[in-house]
């Protein structure tokens, strides 16, 4: 997650992908901008972020559990393919505690023009997690990018 963060802020930092600007690389911003027109297609990258910790003494949910929960629930509703790390996390819950975490970041894209459709979609994989598993949320972000296959 650190590296993420870090790259992100290389980014936005320097106006170029954090290789070119790592490698010392970079191209003109003019030579930059040409290079990248045409590849690809609009589409959305949605991050989610799942916690594994419960509350009340409860185990964690464990990989068996959370892999089966990807193949029941996400899979059949993201079949064209998702990307699937895992991680620690932090987060403050409802009552003020740092909860420390082993978790999972799950990224999905898809066109902008399915967004609606997707969007039940997620907020349903979402919403199911937190009420099989008592927790109180699951983590969404959304980017828009180019990409393609």
């Amino acid at each position: 997650m650190a590296a993420a963060l870090v790259a992100v802020a290389l980014l936005f930092a320097t106006g170029g992908p954090v290789s070119e600007v790592a490698y010392g690389t970079a191209a003109p911003a003019a030579a930059t901008a040409q290079s990248t027109e045409g590849h690809g297609s609009p589409y959305i990258a949605t991050h989610l972020y799942f916690g594994t910790g419960r509350h009340g003494g409860k185990p964690p949910i464990t990989d068996d559990e959370f892999m089966k929960y990807v193949a029941d629930v996400i899979t059949p509703r993201f079949p064209s393919g998702l990307t699937l790390q895992e991680g620690r996390g932090q987060w403050r819950d409802k009552d003020g505690d740092i909860n420390r975490e082993r978790s999972y970041e799950l990224t999905v894209l898809y066109p902008v023009k399915e967004g609606r459709a997707r969007d039940r979609d997620i907020e349903y994989i979402r919403r199911l997690y937190c009420t099989m598993y008592e927790l109180e949320s699951v983590g969404r972000a959304d980017v828009r990018a180019q990409a393609s296959f």
